[in-house]
């Protein structure tokens, strides 16, 4: 017998051990692009094969593809990334005074204008307040003035 009729041929079609296979590509060409793209390729499963697309969901929700790195996370750490950077030493120190006096002038006019806001409500809140009580009056003394009409009235 010869060496090669020992060892079955190789099937050409698998994938070699170690290189991913065409799920595994996709999956991760899928997860590179984002949420978007997952969403898109489930859509156009359901539009021109409707079982593929039940399978990308149901392969989302298993995977918690759908909930995980919501928009508030990523909004989250731009934020942070953002207020880490504003308070970073450019390396002059002219234009870090600059930007320290512009943010401490940013932040006094944030606190008066939600001052100013805060205002706004309690005048709001109060005149509804007193719109109500007036009304409420007004009706008081309309049912009792109905009330004092049928009393007075004879039988």
């Amino acid at each position: 017998m010869s060496d090669a009729s020992l060892h079955p041929p190789s099937r050409p079609y698998a994938p070699a051990h170690g290189a991913p296979g065409f799920f595994t590509r996709a999956e991760r060409w899928l997860d590179e692009r984002g949420k978007g793209a997952w969403i898109a390729a489930m859509v156009l499963g359901f539009i021109f094969v409707w079982p593929v697309g039940l399978a990308l969901l149901a392969y989302m929700i298993w995977s918690k593809r759908m909930f995980s790195r919501s928009c508030a996370h990523s909004r989250n750490h731009m934020t942070k990334t953002h207020f880490r950077a504003a308070f970073k030493s450019s390396g002059n120190t002219a234009f870090d005074a600059y930007k320290a006096d512009t943010l401490r002038r940013l932040e006094d006019e944030q606190r008066s204008f939600e001052e100013f806001l805060e205002r706004l409500r309690e005048a709001k809140d109060k005149s509804e307040f007193d719109q109500f009580m007036n009304d409420r009056a007004k009706r008081s003394a309309a049912d009792v003035d109905d009330i004092d009409d049928a009393a007075s009235e004879p039988k």
